[in-house]
Order: structure tokens, then C-alpha cells, then sequence
């Protein structure tokens, strides 16, 4: 696949470095105002980088956007002219709606918004899609792109706020939880780095269960859960508490923050 990366940021980065890896590109551009924080990547053979955004566009066929939100109708406009029915169009940008792209490039370029989180680093993203109806053709591609740096689900633009707290705000509530965890092992006893380890690949081991079983969280606890025992002692006292009212509480109020903001 020919590719471009039109904002090479931090997130930018992390997409092109799991590109490279996992041997998806054919060639890679990636553009930025200010390129010599990124020249070293021009030493693979595939990589080319530049500032200049309408050179990525004729060389590429898939143009990924991660650019601050004031600048991507800037950008839109620069190239539209040398946009052709090859390309699809993905943005990883957030609030910026498909309806508003299409009033810029209009509706004839397949669209994909695209709503990774920062996970994506380490190639363990859960990255949300969508698309305008034309792309909806497209949108495996995408998928195969994410894939590659996670995992992908596709949904209704309608949704993408909510799977914004669900998924993106939702990293750093999982840091909260493991975090309680953490200052609740050092208080019976262990030293922070052992309790931040157990607490971490506890947490990854609760995900893997669900994950490579498919199974529900429901029926691990119960594996877990004995009569009279400790874990369900611990488990109904954190209820008593409000765990789950208190983290149901917390995303809906993300979500209504983030449905204020887009107001504006």
C-alpha cells in the first residue's frame, strides 16, 4: 500500500512505526512543518519525508490525517485539487465529522474516521471506524491498518463520542483502577514496584481470560468466587462502596462533558 501521513505527531509516529513492522506499506510519506525531529526515518529504504503535503498526496493512494484540528481545513483545502478517486481519505481526528470534511472535498472520496487510543504505541489500540457511504467499500482497508496496531471495531459516527469515553478517555480510568490496586497492595505490604507489577499483569491477565475464552466477566468471577471466601468479601464490600455505580457514573459524565464540548 502506498501511504501517507499527513501530521507525523506522536500518534502519527506510532501508526508509521506499526505500518513498517508489520510490512504494510509499498511506501510511506510523512509530512510535518518542522521535518527534523523525523529525518531519521527517511534512512528506511520506504520512507520518505517531506513538508511538502501535495507530494504525499500524488505519491499515495491511502492519506492518513493526524494534524491538530485547526489545521486539517487548511489542509483539506491545500490538497483537494489533487485528490483523484484512488485515495482514501482517514482521519484520526477528533470531533472533526465527516459531513464536515465532505464540505470541503465533497462526498465522491471514500472518508473514514478512525478513533485509536494511546495504546496504539505499543500495538494495543482499540481503535473505533466509520465512514461516509463510499467508504463503507473501503473501510476493510482501515480495518487491516488498525488491526495491525490493535485491534478495530466499526460503528455509527453517531457513536464515536461515546466510544471516545468508552475507549480513548477509558485508558486512564483502567490507569485509575490499577492504580488503587497498586496503593492498596502497598498498604498490605508490598513494596510499590512489586505491587504495580502484580496490579498490572493482574489487570492483563483478567483481559486475556476474557478475550481468548469469550467468555463473560461474570462467569471468571464465579471461578474465582468461593462461599464464605475472601474474594467475595472483598467484591461485595467494593459494591457496598459503589465500584460499578461509581464507574458507570464517571463515563456518563465524560460523555455528557464531551457532547457540552461539541456544542461550541
Amino acid at each position: 500500500m502506498k501511504i501517507a501521513i499527513i501530521g507525523t505527531g506522536n500518534l502519527g509516529l506510532s501508526i508509521a512505526q506499526g505500518l513498517i513492522i508489520n510490512n504494510t506499506i509499498t511506501s510511506l510519506y510523512l509530512t510535518k512543518r518542522n521535518i527534523e525531529s523525523i529525518e531519521e526515518w527517511s534512512e528506511n529504504k520506504y520512507v520518505t519525508v517531506t513538508k511538502n503535503n501535495i507530494e504525499a498526496v500524488k505519491k499515495s493512494d491511502i492519506l492518513i490525517f493526524s494534524v491538530q484540528p485547526n489545521q486539517f481545513e487548511e489542509i483539506l483545502n491545500e490538497i483537494n485539487t489533487h485528490l483523484t478517486n484512488k485515495h482514501i481519505i482517514i482521519s484520526t481526528i477528533t470531533g472533526f465529522h465527516i459531513n464536515r470534511i465532505e464540505s470541503v472535498i465533497g462526498n465522491k472520496i471514500p472518508i473514514i474516521r478512525s478513533m485509536p487510543n494511546t495504546a496504539i504505541s505499543v500495538g494495543k489500540s482499540m481503535t473505533c471506524l466509520c465512514s461516509n457511504e463510499i467508504g463503507k467499500k473501503r473501510i476493510d482497508i482501515a480495518s487491516a491498518i488498525f488491526n495491525g496496531l490493535g485491534n478495530s471495531i466499526i460503528i455509527k459516527e453517531n457513536d464515536m463520542q461515546a466510544a471516545t469515553v468508552l475507549c480513548a478517555s477509558g485508558i486512564a480510568f483502567w490507569m485509575r483502577i490499577i492504580r488503587a490496586m497498586t496503593q492498596g497492595g502497598i498498604q498490605l505490604g508490598f513494596e510499590a514496584s512489586e505491587a504495580m507489577k502484580m496490579s498490572t499483569f493482574t489487570a492483563l491477565g483478567a483481559s486475556s481470560l476474557l478475550l481468548e475464552n469469550n467468555s463473560h466477566p461474570e462467569k471468571e468471577i464465579d471461578k474465582v468466587t468461593t462461599p464464605n471466601g475472601c474474594t467475595i468479601k472483598g467484591l461485595n464490600e467494593m459494591e457496598h462502596k459503589g465500584l460499578s455505580s461509581s464507574i458507570i457514573q464517571g463515563l456518563v459524565a465524560s460523555f455528557e462533558k464531551i457532547n457540552e464540548m461539541s456544542k461550541k
